[in-house]
C-alpha cells in the first residue's frame, strides 16, 4: 500500500513538472511580445527581441493612443459583433443539436450526415463571396461581420449533440413528455439548464473566432466606421509599413520614416489579446468539462 502511495506521488510530481514546463513554454512567447512592445524601435532593429532589452520606449503605445478615437469605435464594433454573434451561434447550434440527440427523430441520420459533410467540403471563397454580396446583400453592413463563416459550426453542433446524449439522461426527457411538456419546454427547462459546461465551451470557441476574425472585414467591409479592432489594427500596421517605405519616406518630410513599425506590431498584438485574457479565467472551469463530455462518442 505504501509503495502504491509513493508511486502515485511520484507520478503526480512528474505530471506537475511536465505541465509546468509546458505552461512556461506557452507563456514565454507571450511575455516576449509584451516586452517587445515596450522596447525602443532602434534597439529592436539592432539587437532583436530580448527579455531584457537595453532601452524601453512607449512610442508604440503613444502612436496607438493617437488613434484612440478610431480604436474605441473599432472596439465597440468588435464587442457587439462578438457578443451578438456568439449568442446567436450558441442558440442556433443548441437548437440544431437537440433533435440530432433524440433517437426518435426520424431524419436524425440524414441531418447528422449533412452536418458532418460540411466539415469535409466547402464551396470555397469565391462562391461564398458571391452568395453573401450578390444574393443576400450584406456587404458593408454589420451583418457581414456576424453571419458568414462563424454563425454555425458543424463541429460545435456535433460537440453539443454528444453532450446531450452522454450527459443528460433520456429518462428526464421521457418523464417531461409524460407530464405533457412540449419539445420547446423540454429544451428550455431541461436541456439548457443542464448544458452550462458545453454552452461555456462553445461560447468561448465562438467568441474567440469572432474576436480574432479579420477575413469577413477584409472581404465585405469598406466603410471605416464598421472596422473591427482586428481590421483596424491590420490597416494601421499597413499604413506604418507604407510610410516607412523608401518611396513614402523620400516623398514625405518630417521624420515620418521613424515610426516604430516593429514595436507597433507587438503592441497591436497586445491590444488585441487583452479582452481574451480578461474573459478566459471566468470560463476556464467549464472549458475542460464541456470539451471532454462533448467529445465522447455517443
Amino acid at each position: 500500500m505504501k509503495r502504491k502511495v509513493n508511486s502515485e506521488k511520484a507520478f503526480h510530481a512528474f505530471a506537475f513538472a511536465v505541465l509546468l514546463l509546458l505552461a512556461v513554454i506557452c507563456i514565454l512567447p507571450v511575455g516576449l511580445v509584451v516586452i517587445a512592445s515596450f522596447t525602443d524601435e532602434h534597439t529592436l532593429l539592432a539587437q532583436g527581441y530580448r527579455f531584457l532589452p537595453e532601452k524601453y520606449s512607449l512610442a508604440a503605445y503613444q502612436y496607438l493612443w493617437k488613434q484612440s478615437a478610431m480604436m474605441l469605435r473599432a472596439y465597440g464594433v468588435s464587442i457587439f459583433v462578438t457578443a451578438a454573434g456568439t449568442c446567436v451561434s450558441v442558440i442556433l447550434s443548441m437548437m440544431f443539436a437537440y433533435p440530432l440527440s433524440r433517437k426518435d427523430f426520424k431524419y436524425r441520420n440524414l441531418f447528422s450526415f449533412l452536418v458532418f459533410f460540411t466539415m469535409l467540403f466547402s464551396g470555397g471563397i469565391v462562391p461564398s463571396y458571391m452568395m453573401w454580396s450578390s444574393f443576400f446583400h450584406i456587404k458593408d453592413s454589420i451583418l457581414a461581420l456576424i453571419i458568414p463563416t462563424y454563425l454555425m459550426s458543424a463541429f460545435h453542433i456535433l460537440l453539443i449533440r454528444n453532450y446531450y446524449t452522454n450527459s443528460i439522461p433520456n429518462e428526464l426527457v421521457e418523464a417531461a413528455r409524460i407530464d405533457g411538456a412540449s419539445e420547446l419546454l423540454i429544451f428550455g427547462r431541461i436541456m439548457l439548464p443542464l448544458s452550462v459546461p458545453v454552452i461555456a465551451t462553445v461560447g468561448l470557441f465562438t467568441g474567440l473566432a469572432y474576436w480574432n476574425d479579420w477575413i469577413n472585414g477584409l472581404y465585405y467591409i469598406n466603410d471605416p466606421k464598421l472596422y473591427s479592432i482586428q481590421n483596424l489594427l491590420i490597416r494601421l500596421m499597413n499604413n506604418i509599413q507604407y510610410l516607412n517605405s523608401g518611396a513614402a519616406a523620400g516623398a514625405i518630410s518630417g521624420g515620418i520614416s521613424t515610426l516604430p513599425s516593429t514595436s507597433v506590431r507587438m503592441a497591436i498584438a497586445v491590444v488585441g489579446v487583452i479582452p481574451v485574457v480578461i474573459a478566459y479565467p471566468f470560463l476556464q472551469k467549464y472549458l475542460i468539462r464541456g470539451t471532454v463530455m462533448g467529445a465522447v462518442k455517443g
